[in-house]
């Protein structure tokens, strides 16, 4: 009896074992299938991953070259519309200057004319003002005399006979500024001229005419100051052209007396056409200066060979 009920119970507990281990076959077979699937789909994932980066990182690098073609456009039309806007711009300021040169040419040139229309249908009144502003009295410790500026750059001509034995020399404008010359630039003793140099500002020059166009009849001006009478202009004519010791002279019946000498003798337009130097004494309204093509070359001389020892 006893047997047999060893013998069931051993039936039993080999039923059971049968029974879990068919149920552990079944679930590890099952989970096996369960695992296959899922490396299956991870790995189809993960190819599936790799290509969508493939095609997004194609994407994105053609984007960029995209981009990089965009901004490379963009940027070389804009460096051109820069350069095209700069020349413009050039351009436009080159055109200002050439109308604003035109402009202060035909300005100076209308104003010319309207002192020329001025002195043909009056007299010198238009241009006395001008050109005073060039004149100097030439004042030494033995006497006195006049000068006319003939460059910004401060050099001033006069006669030699004015500054001769003088150990001090002043000039003194028309706006009485007055200025120590401490620069003797250089003289010619044969033709009277002498060159002075002051250190002054804002100093207006009158050019030199062309004594050659100088006609016998014309209407001429000498400024200065005569008797210390500062500042002063006389009107008169050339009356004849002469040659004295080579030198060439305007011979003009504007009284030229002490302290006229190494003034301007100008014409209409304000230019110098001759330094005052001398008159014949005894006579009236006889007159001569010297004729500025003549003053001219002797002045440059002396202010070349002055200024190339100066940059030696």
């Amino acid at each position: 009896m006893v047997t047999k009920k060893i013998k069931n119970i051993i039936v039993v507990v080999i039923l059971v074992l049968l029974l879990t281990s068919g149920i552990i076959y079944y679930v590890n077979y099952h989970m096996d299938l369960v695992r296959q699937d899922y490396e299956t789909r991870i790995l189809e994932l993960s190819r599936q991953t790799d290509a969508n980066l493939l095609v997004l990182t194609t994407l994105i690098e053609e984007l960029g070259l995209n981009l990089s073609s965009q901004i490379g456009l963009v940027d070389t039309s804009l460096k051109n519309f820069k350069k095209q806007n700069q020349q413009d711009i050039i351009t436009l300021s080159d055109l200002i200057d050439q109308i604003e040169e035109q402009s202060n040419i035909q300005l100076s040139e209308l104003k010319n004319e309207v002192k020329n229309i001025r002195i043909k249908s009056d007299d010198f009144s238009a241009i006395v003002d001008d050109v005073l502003q060039s004149v100097v009295s030439v004042g030494t410790n033995v006497g006195q005399g006049s000068g006319v500026i003939i460059d910004s750059k401060g050099y001033v001509v006069t006669n030699v006979h004015v500054i001769s034995g003088a150990s001090r020399v002043r000039v003194t404008t028309y706006s009485e500024d007055t200025y120590d010359v401490n620069t003797l630039v250089g003289f010619d003793s044969a033709a009277d001229i002498a060159v002075l140099k002051v250190d002054a500002p804002d100093l207006k020059a009158l050019e030199f005419g062309d004594s050659d166009d100088v006609s016998v009849g014309q209407k001429v001006i000498a400024a200065g100051n005569p008797a210390g009478l500062s500042f002063t202009v006389t009107e008169g004519i050339v009356s004849a052209f002469r040659d004295f010791n080579g030198i060439n002279y305007l011979q003009v019946d504007v009284p030229i007396n002490p302290g006229n000498s190494g003034g301007p003798l100008l014409n209409n337009k304000g230019q110098i056409i001759g330094i005052n130097n001398f008159k014949v004494g005894g006579f009236e309204s006889l007159g001569f200066a010297i004729s500025s093509n003549e003053v001219e070359s002797v002045v440059n001389k002396i202010i070349s060979d002055y200024e190339a020892q100066q940059n030696q």
